[in-house]
C-alpha cells in the first residue's frame, strides 16, 4: 500500500499531527482530544495527515469515524479532499457503511443530521438499528474506532451523544475554530499568529474603516454598502496591477442577514441595483436556506464573477471561498449579536500567501452590531457536565401543592399602571408640571433626549479574531430619526422594556407615549416629546427604561395589596423521578451527599462551579445534621417543578421557584429560599423582585402550615428570616440557621 499524503505541511501544522499521535498513543492520556484550529489553519488537511500517520504508525486495526454538520455538504468536501492526497485510503459515506460496515483501515465521512435530526427520515429506525449492528459487528472483530468530529462548535452534542456512545471509541477528536480549554479534555490551541505567519490568514482584520466619529448616518444600507464597495473597488484594482497578465482575483463582498427579512431583502436588492449590481448582470448572488439564486459553479474560484453575495447564518461555517475579502453585516433590530465565527468566512488569503500591501493582506468588516459574542459554543466547551439522576424510592410519593398563574386575573389597568410609573418617577428624580424644566432633569440624570437616535460603532484592526469580543474600541454614530425607516427599531425597544413590566408590546407603548409624547391627556405627562423625540427617547433610553420599570415593579419598599384578590391556579407537585444536574468534573474530594433526595448525588454537583455560595454552605449544613430525612434542589423554571405566584407592584403575576424542599425526621417540611448574602459589608442579593417573593412566600406557608424561610450567607454562616422582611443583614429578623432549622 501506497502512505503518505500528497502535500507538504507546514511546520505548526506538523507539530499539531505530532501531538495528536502522542495523546491518541498514550493510554494514560484523556479520552477526548479538543483541537481549537482557527479558520484558514488548514484544519481538514491535518486530520487527513493525522489518520495517515496513525494507521501507518500505531494501529491499523482502526476504523475512523468523520463527523461534520449538516450545512454545505462538508462531509463531502472533506472526503473528496482526502481522496485527492490520500487516494490509497478507502473513504465511505453513511450509506456504504449501512451496506459494507466498517472494514479496518476505512474512514466513514458521515452528516449526522441524518442520524440526529428529529423528523429527519435519511435513515429509518431499521436502517438505524443496521447501523448499530455494523458498529458492533466491528468491535467483535476487534477493529478501535476513532471518532473525528469535525466543527464541533456548531452543534448541540446532546443530539448526537447517542452515535458517538454507540461507538465506543478509543479517541473522539474534537475540532472547532471557537473550542475553549476545558478540564475534562485533552487540548491543542493552534495560535492564530502562526497561521498568519505562514500567509494562510490575513495579517489583521479591520473593523470599520473608514467610519467617521460622531458620524450622522442617513440609512445603515445605504453607508456601509458604499463603503465595503469602495474598499472592494480599491482591492481589485490592487490586484490587478500586481498580478501578472491572465491572473485575476476577483474580491468578493459578504452581505450578512441576521433573520433574512423579505423588507430587509429587498431594501438591499434596490440599492446593490442602484450602484449597478443585479442578479441578472451576474454581479450578485444570494445564498440562505430557503432560497438560492444565481450562484455559478465558479463562486468560489478567485476568478469568479459575482461581487456581492447575500447569505445568512447558513454558511458561516465550513465554506471555503479565499476571494472573500469583505464582511457587511446589516442589522435587522437593536440587539443582536455578531456572530464571530462569521469572520472566518474572509481571514483566508486568496493564494495562500502574502502581498506585503497591508490592502490586500487585511480584511474589511463593516457593521453596526455593538454586542459581538464568540460563536455558538457547544455544550462540550462548558466547565460543567449534565447528568441524569434518579429519584430515591423515600421520595416518590411526596407532594405539596404548587402554584400557577391565573390568566383571569388582569391586576390593574393601563391606567392605574400609568399612574404609579407617573408617581414613582416624580418622586425620584423630583420632577415638576413643567415639561422643559423635566427635560433637563431628564438630561441631567443621564437620558438622551434630542431627535438622533445615537448608537456606536467598534472601529479597530485586529490580528486575533477573538479580540473583537472584548475590543472597546467604540465610536458614536448618529441618526435622525425617520418614523417610517425606525418604526422597526421602535417596536424592537418597545418588547425589549415590556420584560420588565409584564404587558403587551401595544398597551405599554400607549403608556410609553401618554408618560412622555405630547398631545392627548396632560394628566400624568412627564414630558411633550413631539413623534420624533419620542422615537428617538424610547430607542436611545431603552436599557434605562427597562431597570427603571424593574425599579418600580419591585415597589422600591412599599407593597401594595391586591385590588382584586388572587387566587392562583393550583396542581399537585411531584418530585421529578429523573432530572437533570449541572455537574463539575473538576470536584476535589467528592463524598456523596446521602441527604439528597436523588441517588448518587454528591459534592460535584454542589461546588462553586454549579452554585451559589449560599447553595453550597445550605447543602454542605443539610448533610452534616443528623435530623434531615431528604433535601430536594428546585429547578429554576419548568411545569415538572415546585413554584408559587408572587405579585409585583403593578399586580403583574410571576412564578417563583424556591430553591429547596427538605423533610426533617420528625416529618415536618421546610421550603428554603437562598439568596446572595453579604460580603466585606456590601449586599450581593440581585433580587429586586426578593420583597415581594418574601411576602408571597409567607402567605404560601402560612395557608399549608409549613416551615419556611429566606435563607442568606454573611462571613460563611447562614441565617435565616421567616418573620418580617429586611433587606440589612444586621436587622434583627435575620437570625442564626441552626437556631430554627
Amino acid at each position: 500500500m501506497v502512505s503518505g499524503i500528497a502535500m507538504n505541511l507546514f511546520d505548526f501544522q506538523e507539530r499539531t499531527v505530532m501531538r495528536l499521535l502522542d495523546l491518541a498513543a498514550d493510554s494514560s492520556k484523556k479520552q477526548t482530544i479538543v483541537v481549537k484550529s482557527p479558520t484558514g489553519s488548514g484544519k481538514t488537511i491535518m486530520l487527513i495527515d493525522f489518520v495517515e500517520e496513525y494507521l501507518n504508525k500505531i494501529n491499523p486495526n482502526t476504523a475512523f469515524i468523520w463527523l461534520c454538520p449538516g450545512k454545505g455538504d462538508l462531509e463531502e468536501q472533506s472526503r473528496h479532499r482526502m481522496i485527492s492526497v490520500a487516494p490509497h485510503r478507502d473513504t465511505q459515506n453513511l450509506f456504504d457503511a449501512l451496506r459494507n460496515g466498517f472494514p479496518t483501515e476505512s474512514v466513514t465521512f458521515i452528516n449526522w443530521e441524518l442520524v440526529t435530526k428529529k423528523g429527519n427520515t435519511a435513515i429509518r429506525e431499521g436502517e438505524r438499528k443496521n447501523l448499530y449492528d455494523r458498529i458492533t459487528e466491528a468491535h467483535r472483530s476487534g477493529i478501535d474506532f476513532i471518532v473525528v468530529i469535525d466543527e464541533e462548535h456548531s452543534n448541540n452534542t446532546a443530539k448526537a451523544k447517542d452515535i458517538i456512545d454507540h461507538f465506543s471509541a478509543k479517541n473522539i477528536i474534537r475540532v472547532s475554530a471557537t473550542a475553549t480549554e476545558n478540564k475534562r479534555y485533552e487540548f491543542i490551541n493552534i495560535d492564530e499568529i502562526d497561521v498568519i505567519n505562514e500567509g494562510l490568514i490575513t495579517k489583521a482584520l479591520y473593523v470599520n474603516e473608514g467610519v467617521k466619529d460622531n458620524v450622522k448616518i442617513d440609512d445603515d444600507y445605504d453607508y456601509l454598502l458604499d463603503l465595503a464597495d469602495a474598499k472592494r473597488k480599491a482591492i481589485a484594482t490592487r490586484y490587478r496591477k500586481l498580478l501578472p497578465d491572465g491572473k485575476i482575483i476577483r474580491p468578493l463582498v459578504l452581505i450578512q442577514f441576521p433573520n433574512g427579512q423579505p423588507e430587509t431583502i429587498e431594501a438591499v436588492e434596490k440599492k446593490l441595483e442602484s450602484m449597478g449590481y443585479t442578479y441578472d448582470n451576474g454581479m450578485v448572488s444570494k445564498w440562505m436556506s430557503e432560497e438560492k439564486r444565481d450562484l455559478p459553479r465558479n463562486l468560489t474560484d478567485n476568478d469568479g464573477v459575482p461581487v456581492f453575495l447575500l447569505m445568512k447564518q447558513a454558511i458561516s461555517t465550513g465554506w471555503d471561498c479565499p476571494r472573500a475579502k469583505i464582511l457587511v453585516k446589516l442589522r435587522e433590530g437593536m440587539s443582536e449579536q455578531f456572530e464571530i465565527q462569521t469572520i472566518g468566512r474572509i481571514r483566508r488569503m486568496p493564494e495562500a500567501k502574502h502581498y506585503d500591501d497591508e490592502l490586500l493582506d487585511y480584511c474589511y468588516v463593516y457593521t453596526f452590531d455593538e454586542k459581538y459574542k464568540n460563536g455558538l459554543l457547544a455544550t462540550m466547551d462548558k466547565a460543567y457536565e449534565t447528568r441524569r439522576l434518579f429519584l430515591k424510592d423515600k421520595c416518590k410519593t411526596f407532594t405539596l401543592e404548587k402554584e400557577s398563574r391565573n390568566r383571569d386575573f388582569n391586576g390593574l389597568g393601563e391606567r392605574e399602571v400609568l399612574k404609579r410609573i407617573y408617581t414613582a418617577l416624580v418622586d425620584k428624580y423630583h420632577l415638576t408640571s413643567d415639561k422643559k424644566r423635566n427635560k433637563q432633569i431628564f438630561n441631567e440624570n443621564g437620558y438622551v433626549v434630542g431627535t438622533e437616535i445615537l448608537g456606536s460603532a467598534l472601529q479597530g484592526t485586529f490580528a486575533r479574531t477573538d479580540a473583537v469580543a472584548t475590543a472597546n474600541t467604540f465610536l458614536t454614530t448618529r441618526k435622525e430619526v425617520n418614523t417610517h425607516r425606525h418604526g422597526m427599531l421602535l417596536l424592537h425597544s418597545t418588547d425589549a422594556i415590556k420584560t420588565s413590566i409584564g404587558m403587551s408590546t401595544n398597551k405599554l407603548k400607549t403608556i410609553l407615549e401618554r408618560l412622555f409624547r405630547k398631545g392627548g391627556n396632560q394628566n400624568n405627562k412627564l414630558l411633550s416629546l413631539d413623534t420624533s423625540e419620542f422615537y428617538a427617547f424610547v430607542i436611545n433610553n431603552e436599557r434605562t427604561l427597562r431597570h427603571e420599570f424593574k425599579e418600580i415593579t419591585a415597589g422600591a419598599g412599599k407593597y401594595f395589596a391586591p385590588l382584586i384578590p388572587l387566587e392562583p391556579k393550583v396542581s399537585e407537585f411531584k418530585i421529578p423521578e429523573q432530572d437533570f444536574f449541572k455537574y463539575d468534573p473538576g470536584v476535589k474530594n467528592e463524598i456523596e451527599y446521602l441527604s439528597n433526595a436523588y441517588e448518587e448525588y454528591t459534592s460535584g454537583y454542589a461546588t462553586s462551579l454549579v452554585r451559589s455560595i449560599s447553595e453550597q454552605l445550605f447543602e454542605q449544613y443539610c448533610e452534616s445534621r443528623d435530623d434531615i430525612d431528604w433535601v430536594y434542589k428546585n429547578g429554576d423554571a419548568g411545569q415538572q417543578y415546585f413554584s408559587i405566584v408572587y405579585l409585583d407592584n403593578l399586580q403583574r403575576q410571576w412564578l417563583f421557584y424556591a430553591d429547596y424542599i427538605v423533610k426533617k425526621k420528625d416529618g415536618s417540611v421546610w421550603v428554603i429560599e437562598t439568596k446572595g448574602g453579604e460580603f466585606k459589608g456590601k449586599d450581593k442579593n440581585i433580587d429586586l423582585q426578593i420583597q415581594n417573593k418574601f411576602f408571597a412566600f409567607k402567605k404560601y406557608a402560612s395557608k399549608h402550615n409549613l416551615k419556611w424561610g429566606f435563607v442568606r450567607d454573611k462571613d460563611n454562616q447562614l441565617y435565616i428570616n421567616n418573620t418580617e422582611f429586611a433587606e440589612d443583614m444586621a436587622d434583627e429578623h435575620w437570625e442564626p440557621l441552626a437556631k430554627h432549622f
